[in-house]
């Protein structure tokens, strides 16, 4: 190559070279700085497109696994309630079964009359004041009693539950307002047979909340290994792998103080044709 002095070919070379190892340890640094891989689109563009795509469907199943735990809050709490009229059903009968027995008084009905009316008469405030967040749950007007119930427990639009005991609900209801009206002395037979339908049409109910429960959990599970999986494929796409980047970073460090010398020493290339002069 020529010797000139007004082309410094291995200066020009130098100084791009430089620039280019200077671009690629802030590069490093800032890799290293932010934890990182991608801070800006250009670093890559593919990989954040993946990226974001992921992070959104990893904090959808985020709140569709607090969506599902609230649910199962939601039902067991419409099933508790259910359990306490289950009891209140099994005294009900005591107090009829005993009132079907001919040695009762007249005084004796009386009691457990007003026993077996101020039980049915909890029952059906009970069908009012269960409730979840102010929001009345079972009863005709109660959030399970009106219709289906929907629930968000996926990532997605599609991914849904659909929970409709409105039926079993409804049979509940109308069994509550038949014992509220029974007479022991008259009919306690009958209302035995009537809780005896009662108490199976409770645990018709809750074996379909339970049913219900237990899918979710299940749901709240799977949704967790999914998020795991996804999150640990964000990372290898985000995140910074620091052995690696802090062993580019000591290159371009190296690098930098080479090229920082070598540019140094072209500058007595022009010098060199100057001494050819005299």
């Amino acid at each position: 190559m020529a010797i000139s002095l007004h082309t410094n070919y291995a200066n020009l070379v130098t100084q791009n070279t430089l620039n280019s190892t200077n671009n690629a340890l802030s590069t490093s640094m800032e890799r290293l700085s932010t934890g990182y891989r991608i801070n800006s689109a250009s670093d890559d563009a593919a990989g954040l497109q993946i990226a974001n795509r992921l992070e959104a469907q990893s904090r959808g199943m985020s709140v569709a696994m607090r969506n599902s735990q609230d649910a199962i809050s939601m039902m067991q709490t419409a099933e508790a309630s259910m359990d306490e009229m289950t009891n209140i059903a099994y005294r009900m009968n005591d107090l009829a079964t005993q009132a079907a027995n001919g040695t009762n008084s007249a005084e004796d009905l009386t009691a457990l009359q007003s026993e077996f009316d101020a039980l049915a008469t909890q029952l059906g405030d009970m069908q009012t004041s269960t409730n979840f967040g102010g929001q009345q749950l079972i009863g005709s007007a109660g959030a399970f009693g009106s219709g289906s119930v929907t629930f968000q427990i996926g990532a997605s639009s599609s991914d849904t539950l659909d929970v409709d005991v409105s039926s079993e609900i409804g049979d509940l209801e109308t069994a509550v307002s038949g014992l509220a009206s029974q007479n022991l002395s008259t009919g306690a037979g009958t209302a035995m047979d009537n809780l005896e339908s009662f108490i199976s049409d409770l645990g018709a109910a809750r074996s379909a909340f339970g049913a219900q429960i237990n899918n979710l959990e299940h749901n709240i599970n799977n949704l967790a290994n999914m998020s795991e999986n996804v999150d640990a494929s964000k990372g290898r796409i985000m995140d910074t792998d620091f052995a690696k980047e802090s062993g580019v970073m000591s290159k371009n460090q190296m690098l930098m103080q080479s090229g920082a010398q070598m540019l140094s020493a072209t500058k007595t290339i022009p010098q060199l044709a100057m001494s050819m002069l005299g």
